[in-house]
């Protein structure tokens, strides 16, 4: 990632280890993500009203392969 990428959330999670393998799924094929999240849903491992839901965020010039990666694995139709 470079300074200034603007970054855009591809998906949210509903939780930490969910968040981990769509991480994981992307950086295997280049793509570097990072998580924005609430620290207090963290805490708790919980997920209310969003609070536990995990962003995962790619920089945008990647989010168009990020998205096509994702709904290859999820299974859904492109």
């Amino acid at each position: 990632m470079e300074p200034g990428d603007k970054l855009v959330t591809i998906y949210q999670a509903m939780g930490q280890p969910e968040a981990e393998i769509i991480k994981g799924r992307l950086e295997v094929e280049g793509i570097l993500a990072i998580f924005k999240y609430e620290s207090l849903g963290s805490v708790y491992g919980l997920t209310v009203n969003g609070l536990g839901q995990v962003k995962v965020q790619v920089p945008a010039k990647y989010a168009r392969r990020a998205l096509e990666i994702i709904s290859t694995e999820s299974g859904e139709p492109d």
